[in-house]
């Protein structure tokens, strides 16, 4: 054997499992860089509040994220972010004296999600999704104010081309000496 036939063998060797490690490493990583979500928490109450935020993966349902926050007054808390893959975000807001969920929203967080915003008051919270590409979380239907929502009545188009959701929820058990 020669040495040119020699080298040309080296090469082939070489390039073939090179190409088996490519292989494998874009297997192993795959699905693997994924974005993250951050979290804002406003409170526009006049009073605090416990709040519990929990995520679950949509396809097993097994949580992945469970943090909680007690709030005060005018104040702006930053979770810790949540990842940027199908599951559904729950937020409950406690009652301060009775300790019993005042109000309850869950919406869905998908790999277009670019930031969650809570906003609490004292009859209620909401939770806004913003998107940065269009979502296809379902069909949308018209409601009253003009707006498109998807089936949820979680997503909202805006004229800059982002998606938005806002989910409202508020106290119905409460009496007007609890507010």
């Amino acid at each position: 054997m020669n040495r040119r036939r020699v080298l040309q063998s080296a090469g082939v060797i070489a390039t073939v499992s090179l190409a088996g490690c490519v292989e494998g490493v874009k297997e192993h990583f795959q699905g693997s860089f994924r974005g993250l979500v951050p979290v804002e928490i406003h409170s526009e109450a006049d009073r605090y509040y416990n709040l519990q935020l929990e995520a679950y993966e949509l396809e097993t349902n097994r949580m992945i994220y469970d943090q909680g926050f007690s709030v005060t007054p005018n104040q702006t808390v930053a979770s810790p972010h949540l990842e940027a893959t199908e599951q559904r975000l729950r937020v409950v807001k406690f009652d301060e004296e009775t300790e019993d969920e005042a109000a309850v929203e869950e919406v869905p967080v998908t790999s277009n999600t670019d930031l969650v915003v809570i906003t609490l008051y004292d009859d209620g919270l909401d939770v806004e999704v913003r998107r940065g590409d269009e979502d296809a979380s379902g069909p949308r239907r018209p409601v009253d104010d003009g707006t498109e929502r998807g089936d949820a009545g979680s997503t909202n188009d805006t004229t800059d081309g982002n998606t938005t959701g806002t989910s409202n929820a508020s106290n119905t058990n409460a009496t007007d000496g609890d507010a």
